[in-house]
């Protein structure tokens, strides 16, 4: 039977210091998940960065029409930059992975989509027989719609939802840093926390900061993490910046730094 796995992969991962999309390193992920389909691996992606994609898209057509992005509001920015980052983004995952001869299907959902019912049955059932065609699915929140109280908290929340719903072995939660620290991962003392067994309480050693371009942050992977292990699927903190991590992960994950939820 085929392992399952769920890879989130945060804003901080596929953004550049400019706030643009990191089209090099979103690259070299999709070649790493071609590597593990290639051995027998079903992957779902949770992917953001849609509205840096549109940010960058858009910033120079509106001061070359006279608009000013700062003249609307927060979620018509929102609204503005992921309907038309969406598409951008989409369409590079496309290109990228039929180099690989591997089809994409993209996921859009919402939060109410998750409550019992035939929504959820729908989505499940959509994402069920993707996988079984060889289609890997490309899931994000539908932020055309989402606003408010309608929101997930961020894609850590929705790719842990997608982890359940899906029952995955694995959720790997790709961010900046290598997982969850004892102190500022910046910091001398600063010692990577490797494993975590269920009901272990960390909250102490968790930052409350957000991530740079999006809304997660440590905080909200470990809340995921938390309720993901809880369910019985293990969770996987680690860095996508690092060369090979996916991979490194499936083949020498002793030697790989890493945070990991034990089921």
């Amino acid at each position: 039977m085929k392992q399952r796995i769920v890879v989130k992969i945060g804003s901080n991962v596929l953004t550049r210091p400019d706030g643009k999309l990191d089209v090099t390193r979103m690259s070299a992920l999709v070649d790493q998940i071609a590597w593990l389909r290639q051995h027998d691996i079903e992957v779902i992606v949770v992917s953001s960065g849609a509205m840096a994609s549109g940010r960058g898209e858009l910033r120079s057509a509106l001061t070359t029409t006279g608009a000013n992005a700062h003249q609307l509001d927060s979620v018509e920015q929102r609204q503005l930059f992921s309907a038309v980052g969406q598409v951008k983004l989409v369409g590079l995952y496309y290109d990228l992975f039929r180099e690989f001869g591997i089809h994409v299907g993209q996921v859009l959902t919402m939060k109410e989509n998750f409550q019992p019912g035939e929504q959820y049955d729908n989505q499940r059932a959509c994402m069920t027989v993707m996988l079984d065609n060889g289609v890997l699915p490309i899931v994000n929140e539908n932020d055309t719609v989402s606003v408010t109280e309608l929101m997930f908290t961020d894609n850590d929340e929705l790719s842990g939802l997608i982890a359940q719903m899906m029952k995955a072995d694995t959720l790997i939660l790709l961010s900046n840093i290598d997982g969850i620290f004892t102190s500022h991962p910046d910091a001398p003392d600063a010692k990577l926390i490797e494993r975590v067994s269920p009901g272990r309480d960390l909250s102490e050693y968790i930052q409350p900061e957000k991530s740079a371009f999006g809304r997660g942050g440590m905080h909200s992977k470990y809340t995921t993490a938390q309720k993901v292990q809880q369910a019985g699927i293990r969770v996987i903190i680690a860095n996508g910046e690092r060369d090979n991590i996916l991979v490194d992960l499936m083949t020498r994950r002793d030697s790989t730094p890493h945070t990991e939820f034990q089921p």
